[in-house]
């Protein structure tokens, strides 16, 4: 009752905001830049908790107890590289995608080709995430243990979020995310104060922590329990750290937001109030995730369906009993429908603007177009999202963002950076990043220990891995910044001075962010 009161709610706030119009490329991509600081702060928080905050999180730091919480960390400590690097240049030198930003000053369409298939790839990995969540919640709330109950929900989960992006565009899914983000962070809060005034913690973090660390046989109250047994695991802790850290400042679903606010002032604002309650949210899951330890157990969280997944859920059970499961599992619901929408809108957004309207049409789209391709882009998008949700149904979903957030690191900040800091910078040094990076990563993922050669693996029963790390942070983002650097170097492609003077002028200014970007 609680997901279809929260579905019934959210589609009405849609139904009302896509009154207000959702059929020009500005109404539908950025909300015709219509929200304040604060609005867009709470739903780039809203955008950000993803499943993988909460479910993940939670679960990481219920079985690993601090290295789990090195999430937490990277995740938060991410945000400062996005609000002095990119947020406000970022805002005021593009218009609707990240691709404005790249191709700003350089041969447009391969560019934008470049730009819109990282963004799809990485909206696709993360939207893999969300699914994965999905079906986990809701297999553990209604005891569905069936590989097909699971896949039935992933599917009507990626149905919702092709319904909300199609009827409200930009603004019924920022509104969604403002609800979700004040639902996640107050259910947090009410669980975490909970957790805390529980039978024998009594508002004592110190008991809480030594009644964690009875109920398990590993020192989690240390680092090691799930990094720093051996040689690989230390590294695979320094991989995940670099893909989490320098992952946000490449997220566009994260970066188009910034675009939906019409000053840069509000950009800024935008992510002072998003970091302050993304932080005390991470606070909120240090508490939730040894809570489940201390008051749950290791050994009931990993034997329910979804595993580690499951440690908010069988906490708030164990807390409220079915109520408050039911209040909780609503709360995750919304997060994961939430992040859905907000993904499908960007990389339906890129294919159109970047693909269908700049390479394919070469800039003779009219708007009304480039929202009836978004439209399509989204369906197949959600499809793709329900097929791949199936496959990793049963995976962390934090270390599935991670991913995500390693992609994102490798193909898209570096160009990124580039671009906004680099007057040499050029054309193939931008391919040579993007392509290379995005290659790089995807190959060392698909050979990696995630996909196959271990039980947890994707594909369990299969072994074709050969790099031994399970985030490929470390080698990717070097190489790509290395391949920028040797792609421009390599060329005899000379400076557009005069774009390079107009880009500099409007990063730092914000004169003409709203005009088109093409030339």
């Amino acid at each position: 009752m609680i997901f279809v009161a929260f579905v019934i709610v959210t589609l009405l706030v849609v139904i009302k905001v896509s009154r207000a119009g959702t059929s020009s490329a500005s109404e539908f991509f950025t909300g015709s830049r219509g929200f304040s600081g604060t609005q867009n702060g709470i739903a780039i928080a809203g955008d950000y908790l993803s499943a993988a905050s909460f479910l993940g999180i939670a679960g990481a730091i219920a079985i690993y107890g601090y290295d789990g919480f090195l999430y937490s960390i990277g995740f938060l400590v991410a945000w400062l590289v996005a609000l002095l690097l990119v947020a406000e240049l970022l805002r005021n030198t593009g218009k609707f995608t990240m691709a404005d930003v790249l191709s700003f000053r350089l041969k447009q369409r391969p560019v934008r080709l470049a730009a819109s298939i990282n963004t799809l790839t990485v909206s696709i990995f993360y939207l893999l995430a969300q699914m994965a969540g999905a079906g986990a919640l809701v297999a553990l709330l209604l005891n569905i243990k069936s590989d097909i109950g699971q896949a039935v929900v992933i599917t009507i989960v990626g149905l919702l979020m092709i319904v909300y992006v199609l009827i409200g565009g930009m603004k019924g899914t920022t509104w969604v995310q403002i609800i979700k983000a004040v639902l996640l962070i107050t259910g947090a809060a009410v669980m975490t104060l909970w957790v805390l005034f529980s039978d024998g913690v009594g508002f004592n973090i110190s008991k809480l922590l030594g009644m964690a660390q009875e109920r398990t046989t590993t020192d989690i109250l240390a680092p090691g329990a799930q990094y720093g047994v051996d040689i690989t695991s230390k590294w695979n802790l320094i991989s995940l750290g670099i893909a989490l850290v320098l992952g946000t400042a490449g997220l566009p679903h994260v970066l188009m937001r910034f675009y939906t606010v019409p000053t840069a002032k509000e950009a800024r604002k935008s992510v002072v109030w998003a970091i302050g309650l993304i932080g005390a949210f991470y606070l909120f899951t240090l508490v939730l995730g040894y809570g489940a330890a201390a008051l749950v157990g290791p050994e009931t969280i990993l034997a329910a369906p979804g595993k580690q997944n499951a440690a908010a859920p069988l906490l708030a059970l164990h807390l409220g009993g079915e109520v408050l499961l039911g209040l909780i599992a609503g709360v995750a619901f919304a997060t994961i429908l939430a992040v859905v929408a907000g993904l499908a809108i960007t990389a339906s957004a890129s294919f159109a603007h970047d693909i269908y309207a700049s390479v394919i049409k070469k800039n003779g789209a009219s708007e009304e177009e480039q929202v009836r391709v978004s439209r399509y882009t989204v369906i197949v998008l959600g499809l793709i999202g329900i097929v791949l949700g199936i496959l990793a149904k049963d995976q962390n979903i934090a270390f599935l963002v991670a991913l995500a957030f390693a992609v994102a690191a490798s193909a898209n900040l570096p160009t990124i950076l580039f671009s906004l800091f680099w007057k040499r910078f050029n054309t193939r040094g931008a391919l040579f990043s993007m392509y290379g990076g995005l290659s790089i990563t995807l190959v060392l993922i698909v050979f990696s220990p995630a996909v196959s050669g271990k039980a947890n693996s994707m594909l369990p029963n299969m072994d074709f891995a050969w790099f031994p790390l399970a985030n490929p942070g470390l080698v990717s983002v070097p190489a790509a910044f290395l391949l920028g650097i040797l792609g421009t170097l390599t060329s005899k492609e000379k400076p557009d001075v005069a774009r390079r003077a107009e880009m500099e002028v409007r990063s730092l200014t914000g004169v003409g962010a709203e005009k088109a970007v093409s030339h």
